[in-house]
């Protein structure tokens, strides 16, 4: 009974697979997709993997799309940027040769400049910065239009009271950041600064500059230590600030200053050095009006620039101070000049 039942099952199937035979035939290809029954019966294990192999392989995604060319260019970038206390601003960067720069001041187009066939871009802005915070960023454009943004931008304080030189900082994408301009112009390594030098109400030295956040430093005149001071904790309204009054009284005379930044062990883990000169207590405690007290990282030329508006100036400062002016390149921290009134100015 069971063959025969067996039997009439294997008529009826073959019966209906060849009646569906010319109906299902595309292209010689037999084709099922109408009768699910018989596609799963007949489905062979090549079809089977195909199906899964389909199921399995994931479109594309945005990511893996192939880059475009604008994206392979490399941005703008900045090299240098000096700003002077009256916000009269220079900067200067890299980009792809023979494209335009733009400058842009808190999104504002401020200066242009078309990059050398090396690809370096030089700008003199022909109007100061506004005082406050102002955000410098940069785009450049491709000889066909297409506009690339920096990655980078520099944020400059230019400060409300005349002559305090703005403080400059460079950041990028990456939130990394480096000091390119201390606003006192002094001299920096890592976290230790110098930049003032000035003397009291009866002539005696003082020294101010920054540290790390409550680090002890020390200072020393040719080697011979003159005084500790603590910069301040975090937190503090003089936070990373030391002063230092030296402990013992120095000889007028010409001397090498070193500050140092100790470690909790005592190490130095920082140093400064800058040529001194000491000027008598009597000298120094009856400044003049126009009487200035050159300060670590000044020059000649930028004394000029912030008193007269131009450096070349300079030589009006030499000659009213040739006395103690040995060399115009070389002046030292501590020294008092005369600057005279320059005629228009």
């Amino acid at each position: 009974m069971r063959v025969f039942l067996f039997a009439i099952l294997l008529v009826v199937l073959g019966g209906g697979a060849y009646l569906l035979y010319t109906d299902q035939q595309d292209d010689g290809v037999l084709n099922f997709s109408n009768t699910p029954f018989l596609a799963d019966l007949f489905a062979t294990d090549s079809e089977s993997e195909e199906e899964e192999t389909e199921v399995a392989v994931a479109p594309p995604s945005a990511e893996e799309e192939p880059a475009s060319e604008t994206s392979a260019i490399e941005p703008p970038t900045f090299d240098i940027v000096r700003v002077e206390a009256d916000g009269n601003t220079l900067a200067a960067g890299r980009a792809e040769p023979g494209s335009t720069v733009n400058l842009l001041a808190n999104g504002e187009e401020v200066a242009s400049e078309t990059s050398n066939d090396n690809g370096e871009w030089v700008m003199l802005l022909e109007r100061p910065l506004d005082q406050g915070q102002q955000n410098l960023t940069l785009e450049m454009v491709l000889p066909d239009g297409t506009v690339v943004k920096s990655e980078q931008v520099v944020v400059i304080a230019v400060p409300k009271r005349a002559g305090e030189k703005p403080l400059v900082v460079l950041g990028d994408e990456d939130g990394e950041s480096r000091i390119l301009q201390e606003p006192g112009g002094g001299v920096r390594v890592g976290d230790l600064s110098l930049d003032i030098v000035d003397y009291d109400e009866g002539g005696a030295v003082i020294l101010q500059g920054r540290a790390k956040p409550g680090a002890q430093v020390r200072a020393y005149v040719d080697n011979q230590r003159i005084g500790d001071a603590r910069a301040g904790v975090d937190g503090s309204e003089s936070e990373g600030e030391w002063i230092l009054t030296p402990d013992q009284s120095i000889v007028p005379g010409t001397y090498v200053l070193r500050v140092d930044q100790l470690a909790d062990d005592g190490s130095v883990s920082a140093r400064v050095e800058v040529p001194f000169e000491r000027l008598p207590p009597e000298q120094a405690q009856n400044l003049s009006p126009g009487q200035v007290i050159v300060q670590p990282g000044n020059s000649l030329w930028r004394i000029s620039r912030r008193l007269y508006g131009q450096g070349i100036l300079y030589t009006v400062i030499y000659e009213a101070n040739k006395g103690q002016i040995r060399d115009p390149d070389l002046i030292y921290p501590g020294q008092v000049f005369d600057t005279p009134v320059v005629p228009g100015g």
